[in-house]
């Protein structure tokens, strides 16, 4: 009896080792995912790089939504000596205000957050980088999408970070460090792969 009892508990075990790696493999994102996306929104990404690199040169910003539905947009305005974190319904009649009150371009940064709405890209920001000691701002989009909701498994958001001149990349695709081709270059610590000579891109649990 008691052999019996363990053949069938090793059946089980072995049924639900099975199962789950089915549910693994059925709930991964598609490999060609980033691709894929970046060629079905690339007009739209640009658009949006390009207005928010305008933007940005005039008065400096981040901006970044909170909730699922995109709703709620959070804005960082930055001055000379302070940093400001405001956050509103994008229905909300005093968002606009407060954009002006900061002059801030209210029409053309409205425009972007109803653009990023349509990719569903929930932060935008800038970092900076360095070519030849010469100060260079990239574009950090990070975009939450449900080919990566995947049961049972923390949130992953889709990062794309777009480039001023066309970088430097291994035989893997992964982007180097110019300083030293065999170094990989980290941006907040993750590792970056290429899309383009540009444009590369990471899946990572930190929208930021």
């Amino acid at each position: 009896m008691e052999c019996k009892q363990n053949t069938t508990l090793t059946k089980l075990i072995l049924h639900i080792i099975l199962l789950s790696g089915l549910l693994g493999a059925s709930c991964s994102p598609p490999r060609n995912f980033p691709v894929n996306y970046y060629k079905e929104n690339e007009e739209k990404i640009h658009a949006i790089n390009y207005h928010y690199q305008t933007l940005y040169l005039q008065k400096p910003f981040a901006a970044e939504f909170n909730d699922k539905r995109f709703e709620s947009v959070s804005f960082e305005l930055k001055t000379d000596s302070l940093r400001y974190i405001f956050e509103f319904l994008v229905s909300d009649p005093h968002l606009r205000d407060t954009l002006y009150k900061f002059g801030y371009d209210t029409t053309a940064v409205l425009q972007l957050v109803k653009d990023m709405k349509e990719i569903r890209c929930t932060w935008i920001n800038t970092l900076d980088y360095y070519v030849d000691g010469n100060k260079r701002l990239l574009t950090f989009l990070s975009i939450r999408h449900k080919a990566l909701d995947i049961p049972f498994s923390p949130k992953k958001y889709f990062i794309l970070t777009i480039y001023e001149q066309p970088q430097y990349y291994d035989a893997e695709g992964r982007l180097l460090d110019k300083r030293n081709l065999r170094r990989l270059r980290k941006v907040n610590n993750e590792i970056f792969w290429r899309i383009n000579d540009k444009v590369c891109y990471t899946l990572s649990a930190k929208f930021r």
